[in-house]
């Protein structure tokens, strides 16, 4: 499952460039971390951080993010994130 640790740091790796994730940089995140919340451990994305990701991941891997609840799930934590682009891409 190599790709999928590859496609989860290239996911990481956006997070912190496209969102100018003050003071983080991609192998300090947790694939399971959560990316909204205020949890411990969570990255604290807003609404706006969501659009702009979605925006990001779209471009930059080719895959379509539903809108809305649908979209919750998937923006869950890099994990899911990178679950969600390797079953699209698998789709296609």
């Amino acid at each position: 499952m190599d790709d999928l640790r590859s496609l989860r740091d290239e996911i990481k790796a956006l997070l912190v460039r496209e969102l100018n994730l003050q003071g983080k940089v991609p192998t300090s995140i947790d694939d399971d971390a959560l990316l909204f919340g205020q949890d411990d451990g969570a990255l604290g994305l807003d609404s706006l951080d969501a659009l702009e990701l979605a925006m990001s991941i779209e471009e930059q891997f080719g895959v379509r993010i539903p809108e809305g609840d649908e979209a919750r799930p998937i923006f869950r934590s890099v994990r899911a994130l990178a679950d969600f682009v390797a079953a699209s891409r698998a789709a296609t």
